[in-house]
């Protein structure tokens, strides 16, 4: 009898974990050998790939980017490793090509705002919360956004941090990874997959 709640135990406590989800299929949109499946900027200097790793860095002149998808979402999870690099890093994950997921240092408010949804005309209407004892400033981590409706929901290195629900997001659009402009900064990405959600 012991044994049998033991595992319906483990059954529950994974069933509720953040990470599993066993209707998702997360297939990888970055193949970590070339930029195939993204829409690449003209003279691209600022998105590279090595040892599957996405690489990105601020060009001489420090001008911003946007690598986009070329595929469009509804409602969707993206999962990826980012680890950052030199510099003061300014970056995130468009969703839907409008609203922002903020990874690394905001310009506008001077520190760090991982997790945290940027929504242009609002700036940050909420903060994500406990990413200071999460975040590997030396390391990789590991971001899970999950986009179902006007709800955006993250999660940090298998931890809830925020969730927000925006009334300005559009319905359907690109996934994008920002390169803000006027910074010295690198960040690298990997595994980057996505689930698409009914």
């Amino acid at each position: 009898m012991k044994k049998t709640y033991t595992i319906l135990l483990s059954t529950l406590l994974l069933a509720a974990s953040p990470l599993v989800h066993a209707e998702e299929k997360l297939d990888p949109i970055f193949n970590g050998k070339d930029l195939s499946g993204w829409s690449v900027p003209e003279n691209n200097i600022w998105w590279l790939v090595e040892d599957g790793v996405l690489q990105v860095r601020s060009g001489p002149e420090k001008k911003g980017s946007i690598l986009w998808t070329e595929k469009e979402y509804e409602n969707f999870v993206v999962e990826l490793d980012f680890k950052f690099g030199e510099g003061t890093v300014d970056s995130g994950v468009h969703v839907r090509n409008q609203d922002q997921i903020q990874i690394g240092i905001s310009g506008s408010l001077k520190r760090d705002m991982t997790g945290s949804p940027y929504i242009p005309g609002k700036g940050y209407p909420v903060e994500a919360e406990g990413v200071k004892e999460l975040l590997k400033l030396d390391d990789w981590n590991h971001m899970r956004i999950e986009v179902k409706g006007m709800e955006y929901v993250c999660f940090l290195n298998g931890e809830k941090v925020m969730t927000y629900t925006s009334d300005t997001g559009k319905p359907k659009g690109p996934i994008g990874l920002q390169l803000h402009g006027n910074k010295e900064m690198g960040i690298d990405f990997k595994n980057i997959k996505v689930a698409e959600l009914d």
